[in-house]
């Protein structure tokens, strides 16, 4: 997967199309990613011992494949390759700007 936790991505289809947020945690499994402040959802709690019940904003998990990442370089949505660098390790590169995503 191209997109990792820290990253600044951008949304690209649903509800909250054009909003851009931090990647939180990525579920590699699953191909998705919990972005910050982004598809926020309800969620009913049960009463428990001395809490009441209550309606809780949360969260939900994005599609990765519904995010495109920000370059941190030219500040666009970008797509990513994977290349091996000159030293020999490997990394992200940007396709528009061709600069090297750390």
């Amino acid at each position: 997967m191209r997109i990792k936790k820290e990253d600044q991505v951008l949304i690209t289809k649903g509800r909250d199309r054009g909003k851009q947020g931090v990647v939180q945690q990525v579920d590699i499994k699953k191909e998705r990613v919990l972005v910050d402040g982004v598809n926020i959802v309800k969620r009913h709690m049960k009463a428990q011992g001395m809490r009441a019940a209550e309606i809780i904003e949360k969260e939900a998990y994005v599609p990765v494949s519904n995010v495109a990442l920000m370059c941190p370089h030219c500040l666009k949505p970008a797509r990513v390759s994977k290349n091996t660098l000159g030293d020999g390790s490997k990394g992200r590169l940007c396709k528009k700007c061709q600069e090297v995503i750390e």
